[in-house]
């Protein structure tokens, strides 16, 4: 009797490390981008980004916040990640669509604004000096 409260609780455990499920996959990131490169002067306004291929799972969107900072986040979206899907930037310049199940999210933050989409983008680490910026994770 005495080992049934301990039974339950590695029972409890072991259902509770079940698969995370839908989850963009962590990749190595490291890239580095240097402002005055010609490819990457959308940058230089805020609500500018440019995509980043061969990095992330599905490439990386650089995004320039209203504030000045950087934000980046994996192409792959966080809807059914295994389709790999890559999102594109909207018109508006404030989202980005999954053209498989035409979730939306914001470039803020990376959160889901459109269903079926719950769980944000994958955002990786952005820091700048004066000449460049690092994306990393």
């Amino acid at each position: 009797m005495k080992n049934i409260p301990a039974l339950l609780i590695i029972c409890l455990l072991f259902l509770g490390c079940g698969k995370g499920g839908n989850v963009v996959p962590g990749v190595p990131v490291n890239v580095k981008i240097v402002k005055t490169d010609p490819r990457y002067t959308a940058l230089n306004a805020p609500g500018g980004y440019v995509y980043v291929n061969g990095a992330g799972v599905a490439g990386i969107i650089i995004y320039r916040q209203v504030d000045g900072s950087y934000a980046a986040y994996d192409r792959c979206s966080s809807y059914q990640p295994e389709k790999l899907c890559a999102i594109t930037v909207d018109d508006n310049g404030f989202t980005a669509t999954d053209p498989c199940s035409g979730s939306k999210f914001s470039l803020s933050d990376g959160g889901p604004v459109k269903a079926p989409a719950t769980k944000y983008l994958r955002s990786y680490i952005v820091n700048t000096t004066q000449f460049e910026i690092f994306v990393s994770n």
